[in-house]
C-alpha cells in the first residue's frame, strides 16, 4: 500500500462515545480511571493509525488530570485529533466530555495527549504521512506541541540532573513538615513530626 505524502487532520479524526454503566463504577458510583483511560487508548489507536495507514503503539500519554467525575449513565464522548506529527510519531490531542442525557448537562472532563508511534509489518517504526493544516486552530495545535515536545525534552534532562545530583544528607531539611518518617536514621525528634 502506497500511502499518501499528506494527510488532513479531519481525515483521522475520530469521536468514540460509550455509556457509562455500573461494571465501571468505583464503590462510590465514579467511574474508574483506569476505565477512562483504556477508552482515550482506544480512541488515539483508531486516530492514528487511520492517519498513519499503519498499526500504531502507544509510547508516552501527557496530561491525564481528572477535573470532573464521570458517573454511571452518562455518555462519554472522546475525541482525538492529530495535533503533529514526525517522521514515525504522531501526536493526538483527546478532549473528553461527559454528558448526562436526563438533564442536557455537558462538562468537560479532561484533555491528554497521547505520543503513537507507526509500526510497519516487521514491527519497525515507519514513516507516517506529514500534516496538512488547514486553519489557524490546527496551525496553534501544532506549535503548541513542538513547544510540549521542547519543554518535556527540558523537564526530563532537569530532572535526570536533579536525580544524579540528589544527596540524601543535604536535602534532609526539605522533609521539614512533609508528612513522612524517617526511621532508619537517628535525627532530633523535630526531624520526626
Amino acid at each position: 500500500m502506497i500511502l499518501p505524502e499528506f494527510r488532513a487532520v479531519a481525515y483521522s479524526q475520530t469521536t468514540l462515545t460509550e455509556l457509562m454503566v455500573p461494571a465501571y463504577a468505583n464503590f462510590g458510583g465514579k467511574i474508574h480511571g483506569g476505565i477512562l483511560l483504556s477508552l482515550m487508548d482506544k480512541v488515539a489507536y483508531t486516530c492514528a493509525a487511520k492517519h498513519a495507514g499503519n498499526y500504531c503503539v502507544t509510547v508516552s500519554v501527557d496530561g491525564v488530570n481528572f477535573l470532573q467525575p464521570v458517573e454511571v449513565g452518562e455518555l462519554v464522548s472522546l475525541m482525538a485529533s492529530v495535533n503533529y506529527v514526525g517522521r514515525t510519531s504522531i501526536l493526538l490531542g483527546i478532549k473528553v466530555i461527559a454528558e448526562n442525557v436526563k438533564t442536557g448537562t455537558v462538562k468537560h472532563t479532561n484533555t491528554s495527549y497521547f505520543t503513537m508511534v507507526a509500526k510497519d509489518e516487521s514491527n519497525k517504526p515507519t514513516q507516517v504521512p506529514g500534516l496538512i493544516l488547514e486553519n489557524r486552530e490546527e496551525v496553534r495545535r501544532f506549535l503548541e506541541a513542538i513547544k510540549r515536545k521542547e519543554m518535556k525534552s527540558l523537564f526530563q534532562e532537569e530532572f535526570n540532573n536533579a536525580k544524579t545530583n540528589l544527596t540524601i544528607e543535604q536535602e534532609l531539611n526539605r522533609l521539614e513538615g512533609e508528612r513522612c518518617k524517617v526511621s532508619y536514621l537517628n535525627l532530633p525528634a523535630s526531624r520526626h513530626k
